[in-house]
């Protein structure tokens, strides 16, 4: 059987996978080749298992032939407790201390001084944690195993496997359910087996009866709590069997000779103060009378709007019908794989829909929603970073047409408000509020331990999130009622809290640090604090700004305007230091570390465009010298992170050709055979490789970003389309202002694109080098044509063009509007 027939009789045996439905090979399939991931064998490990969930629920499914093993987790299944003494007390009084340190040149010294009296108290900080295993004990087949197919289609988010034994099709399938906010798992076979919890280290409880089984425990660790602080959490699973005989014994469920099966699976915890017995018992009530179709067509109608907003296909889909697996370590030996690319990308988007919806109870952490355990074991932990992590994990959403899955990073930053005012006050006695390098679900937002945990700007750099959302939506009641406040108490924050540079005059943020890296005193020795490193300028330049901006579009807060126009007037500019590269530190510092795997002040380049290759070249330039001497140096830290990153360096500064030189480096060196993204052993303490998310979502992003722009007021159309992706087509993508954009290619040229717009108004659309103007109504669509931007043929003043109310789609009515170009 050739590939292609291989993998379309795989996923159409998943895709039959209906109740009392029977299953043939040979059964249409609507599984997309370059939205689905499969595999010939089942998963040995956690990065090799494939992931579902939704939005608050995270499973693994191993897809086991004789074990079924779901790695469950729950983004809420936190150790800890909130800390009412996080604050270092003697911070205030030393505040003023430690920067005359810093003005006088004694970085040392004033390093020592702040890991005395600024870093904070982290004790019950807590992690997110992993819950217990489900497993499924099949009987072992007397004949061997042809056929295997192991899939997770991302077009309807269900994960299945196929096999034969002696002719004999077996198909599973599963699901995480946002409709009906649970995990089902359908065995469409003739089976018996035994369903029960593996082993772990959590303190559990194990109650059977009939055919339901309930595990009851807390979220407890020692490592970064107290080991007796964390929220309670219960996993109900109800099998609800056709045919057969159930047998309940202490260890689990017997299931015997059964024609088909459907495993239910509700988790809940006490976050918040939730009942998890009663949340789970209700959740199960509401499903178990539905038929298994019916809960999967529930799910779909429920997912499929989100993720088919949009579409990618690049020309060349040659190896699309291949294992994925196969495909990825391909590219790792230099091979061409275009649809990999697209795969990867929609595999990002399709991972912040399982992980964050409207509703979820906390965004996306290190790991997502999903937990290896690893991470929790660090040092670092499973929570929410806020020198890159959490901010990349949003990075996509808009752009990619998931505007509403940021909702709960939006929640998460009215609490961080309430909750970064005690360091405010107790700290740097100012008002508003800050949040430092970490943060968890219990509130803290005092600084970490000195040389990584002392970022002040980390809740800034979050924020900008809220205005993000704003330009892509233009939704002034998103920003006056929950943006705003957020954004001016910061300012408020910091134009109390930054102090006046004595040799410039600048206004300076500190004692403060460039995130987890450290210079070379130029007295000797290494040092991390210093004067407003160049993150925190562009960070206070972005929320000075943004407030003023906001003040004018809301007609409010006229004195703010005043007082932040002042503040961003004083700030230091970004310099160019004496390798050519962007200056890191105010002062130009050599690396202690020139090797480091972080690069803040490239965020000037990066969400940020205070350093734009147009307008501010020379800068531009600079960028692309610390890209490059990062690179260079001797065991350059890399990371899934890291690399995601400079993908979307290297898209700002047009270069495609190098942003997907870093796309293959990700997909060869940092990625999974499951396609998520890992921190490497070796890098941060690290021994072995971890699954972090932010590598998913950020190189989603940054692939976003080589097909559209729009940050400088401008609709751009591919602005950074490499040499690999010669021909292609995207639909669905967003830019700001409120546009959505589709845009086709063929030999590395634009054949033609269609802009919708929300709202009335001009846009400047550039292609290349050219720029032309169309004014467009609300509703209305703009077809672009490459010839609009050739000067030789734009000899008219003016052209007649179609476009059409989106609410008109399917009627005959149109109107011609005369748009000047």
């Amino acid at each position: 059987m050739s590939t292609r027939r291989e993998f379309l009789a795989g996923a159409a045996a998943v895709a039959a996978v209906t109740a009392g439905r029977p299953l043939h090979a040979s059964v249409s399939s609507t599984a997309n080749p370059t939205t689905t991931l499969w595999y010939r064998q089942e998963a040995k490990n956690w990065l090799e298992a494939l992931p579902l969930g939704n939005g608050n629920q995270g499973v693994m499914i191993f897809g086991g032939v004789t074990t079924e093993r779901l790695a469950l987790s729950d983004s809420t299944a936190w150790s800890g407790a909130p800390n009412e003494h996080s604050v270092n007390p003697e911070a205030k009084a030393h505040v003023a201390e430690i920067r005359q340190l810093l003005f006088d040149g004694k970085y040392i010294e004033a390093t020592q001084l702040s890991r005395k009296y600024i870093a904070g108290n982290a004790t019950n900080f807590g992690t997110n944690l992993p819950l217990p295993d489900l497993l499924i004990d099949f009987e072992t087949p007397s004949h061997p195993i042809t056929e295997y197919r192991r899939a997770l289609t991302l077009d309807d988010a269900v994960a299945g496997v196929s096999f034969q034994s002696t002719g004999q099709q077996y198909a599973r399938e599963a699901f995480a359910s946002h409709a009906h906010r649970l995990i089902v798992y359908r065995i469409a076979h003739p089976a018996s087996f035994h369903i029960h919890f593996a082993a772990s280290q959590l303190p559990t409880t194990v109650h059977t009866e009939d055919n339901r089984m309930v595990l009851r425990s807390r979220a407890v660790e020692t490592k970064h709590s107290d080991g007796k602080s964390g929220v309670n959490f219960e996993i109900h699973v109800e099998v609800i069997p056709q045919g057969g005989h159930v047998e309940p014994n202490p260890n689990g469920i017997e299931i015997k000779e059964v024609h088909t099966a459907t495993v239910l699976i509700a988790i809940a915890t006490s976050f918040h103060g939730n009942d998890p017995n009663a949340v789970c018992q209700q959740t199960l009530a509401a499903a178990r009378d539905v038929s298994y179709d019916k809960l999967k067509e529930a799910h779909i109608a429920d997912y499929a709007p989100l993720f088919r907003r949009m579409s990618f296909h690049l020309g060349d889909d040659t190896n699309a019908d291949s294992p994925t697996d196969l495909r990825r370590n391909a590219v790792k030996k230099g091979a061409s794989d275009p649809a990999l690319h697209t795969l990867f990308f929609q595999f990002g988007r399709y991972l912040t829909i399982a992980g964050s919806r409207a509703d979820s109870q906390l965004p996306l952490a290190l790991q997502g929603i999903w937990n290896d355990g690893l991470a929790a074991a660090m040092g670092w932990t499973d929570d929410f970073h806020l020198d890159i992590n959490t901010q990349q994990n949003y990075w996509a959403a808009e752009v990619c047409n998931l505007s509403e899955c940021q909702m709960p990073l939006f929640r998460f930053l009215e609490f961080l408000r309430i909750a970064g005012q005690k360091p405010a006050r107790e700290m740097y006695d100012a008002p508003g509020w800050i949040a430092h390098t970490v943060t968890n679900p219990w509130g803290y937002t005092a600084p970490g331990d000195v040389g990584w945990g002392n970022v002040p700007v980390a809740g800034v750099w979050l924020s900008l999130q809220l205005w993000e959302h704003y330009r892509f939506t233009n939704d002034t009641v998103f920003l006056r009622q929950t943006a705003f406040p957020i954004l001016r108490d910061a300012a408020e924050f910091f134009l109390a809290y930054m102090t006046t540079e004595p040799a410039h005059g600048w206004l300076v943020t500190g004692p403060s640090e460039s995130p987890e890296n450290a210079f070379k005193d130029p007295h000797g020795g290494n040092a991390s604090e210093s004067m407003m490193p160049t993150m925190d300028r562009v960070m206070t330049f972005a929320l000075f700004d943004i407030c003023e901006q906001a003040c004018k579009v809301l007609n409010s807060d006229m004195s703010l305007v005043e007082r932040v126009k002042v503040a961003k007037a004083k700030l230091p500019p970004l310099q160019i230091g004496s390798h050519g590269q962007l200056q890191e530190w105010l002062h130009d510092f050599e690396d202690a570390y020139p090797n480091h795997r972080h690069t803040s002040h490239l965020t000037s380049l990066y969400p940020e465009s205070q350093v734009d290759v147009r307008a501010t070249p020379s800068l531009a330039h600079a960028a692309e010298v610390t890209i490059q001497r990062r690179v260079a140096a001797p065991d350059w830290e890399q990371t899934e992170w890291g690399r995601a990153n400079f993908m979307a360096f290297y898209a700002r500064l047009l270069k495609g050709d190098e942003s997907v030189h870093y796309l293959n480096d990700l997909l060869s060196h940092a990625t999974a055979d499951n396609l998520l993204t890992f921190s490497q052993g070796g890098v941060a303490g690290a021994e072995q490789n971890i699954f972090a998310i932010d590598g998913n979502t950020a190189g989603t992003a940054a692939i976003a970003e080589m097909l559209l722009q729009s940050q400088r007021g401008e609709i751009e159309l591919l602005p950074a389309l490499p040499a690999a992706w010669p021909s292609g087509e995207v639909r669905g993508l967003c830019g700001r202002g409120g546009y959505i954009v589709d845009i086709a290619w063929r030999n590395s040229v634009l054949v033609s694109a269609s802009i919708r717009s929300r709202f009335s108004g001009a846009i400047p659309i550039r292609y290349r080098e050219s720029v032309k103007t169309f004014r467009m109504t609300a509703g209305s669509t703009l077809r672009i044509r490459p010839a609009m931007f050739d000067k030789e043929k734009s000899t008219a003043k003016a052209a007649l063009l179609l476009c059409r109310k989106e609410t008109d789609c399917g009627s005959a009515t149109r109107r011609k509007v005369q748009v000047e170009y």
